[in-house]
């Protein structure tokens, strides 16, 4: 039995096109509709089980609904809230998905009408690809869902989006929309702003642009995160730039530190700054990514031909050992690659081990 009658999705991209899968596919409601502006984007929602009704209307989308979802843009969830105030039903609680909560959070205290009610939200999930096509009902799967009720939020309507969330598989943490946005412009804006800031300083450089094909994995790992939109970046800095700017502060401290340690060749000095940041990274736990379960990893080197990844595949699946991750790393043609293989215990790990060692697959375990 469905826990909820009619939830409306209004933005149907990356994260409300898998809100919706995951919705549809565990049978959470009994309809899911969903709003778009795009017929092509509609089309694909309702073909690949994001929705079951599909429509441009969002008047006729949350009339009756019992949960509305706002997961379009953060622009564009402002002005929606907005849009949609007037036609909620008495008992509509309304939910976003935006990654900055305190704009969003005083507009809903005077757009929402009486007897309706909101709360943020933010999935701390994602994917390299955006849109409806990059769609995966397993998103959220013990993905970090966080949610800033307000204090005057009634207990029942907080209960009604912990149950949507949890029921898409995502773990649910609650704080106050000033608290995730201090911590949001630290664990992710800060870095996407540094991240930008490296590429520039680079090619900045007399010669920078020469230097680019050296790009080795530090700079490129530091630095993939500048491939993302900068269109939803810039808004993003601008929609928590007081948060941002704080923590702004704080790191041209310690950058300022670093930089008089070498201005001084102060050895001891710049050894105790690497070594106070070694040993704070070295506290996130080693086999966690996020708010994921522990994954037990093994690298396994295998030939460039048809069906080995398969036979791999097949040789564990005969033990009775589940593979939890999988991800191709590096490939040579025609001759092979290293593929990297994540499962749930440290047991299925030595399991596999010794298995694919026996089979003569090399093999590398992860500590």
């Amino acid at each position: 039995m469905a826990f909820f009658k009619k939830v409306a999705i209004i933005g149907l991209g990356l994260i409300g096109g898998s809100l919706g899968m995951a919705l549809c596919n565990r049978r959470l409601a009994e309809t899911v509709v969903g709003v778009g502006r795009s017929e092509e984007n509609l089309s694909q929602a309702l073909q690949c089980g994001a929705v079951h009704e599909a429509t441009k209307d969002f008047h006729r989308a949350v009339a009756g609904a019992e949960i509305v979802i706002l997961a379009a843009h953060l622009k564009a969830n402002q002005e929606l809230l907005a849009g949609i105030s007037p036609f909620l039903s008495p008992g509509t609680v309304v939910t976003d998905v935006g990654s900055v909560k305190g704009d969003i959070v005083r507009s809903a205290r005077r757009l929402i009408p009486p007897g309706s009610f909101f709360i943020g939200g933010h999935p701390m999930a994602g994917s390299e690809r955006q849109g409806i096509a990059g769609a995966d009902p397993y998103l959220f799967e013990n993905a970090f869902y966080i949610l800033t009720p307000s204090p005057d939020l009634p207990k029942w309507a907080l209960e009604k989006i912990r149950t949507m969330v949890q029921g898409t598989g995502a773990r649910v943490i609650e704080m106050t929309a000033e608290e995730h946005d201090l911590a949001v412009a630290a664990l992710s804006h800060l870095p996407h702003l540094v991240a930008y800031t490296l590429v520039n300083s680079l090619s900045a450089l007399p010669q920078g642009e020469r230097f680019l094909p050296l790009a080795a994995g530090g700079f490129r790992d530091t630095t993939r995160i500048a491939l993302s939109s900068p269109e939803m970046w810039r808004d993003i800095f601008m929609a928590n730039r007081e948060a941002l700017l704080a923590v702004l502060d704080s790191f041209k401290r310690e950058l300022k530190l670093l930089e008089s340690a070498v201005q001084r060749a102060d050895e001891e000095e710049i050894l105790a700054v690497l070594h106070r940041a070694k040993a704070v990274r070295e506290s996130v736990p080693a086999k966690t990514k996020g708010y994921l379960p522990a994954l037990f990893e093994i690298l396994i080197a295998i030939p460039d031909r048809p069906g080995a990844i398969a036979n791999v595949a097949g040789i564990l699946a005969r033990e009775g050992i589940n593979i939890a991750d999988i991800e191709i790393l590096r490939v040579r043609e025609g001759e092979g690659g290293s593929v990297r293989l994540g499962f749930a215990t440290e047991q299925e790990q030595e399991a596999a081990v010794g298995t694919l060692r026996r089979a003569g697959i090399q093999v590398v375990k992860r500590g």
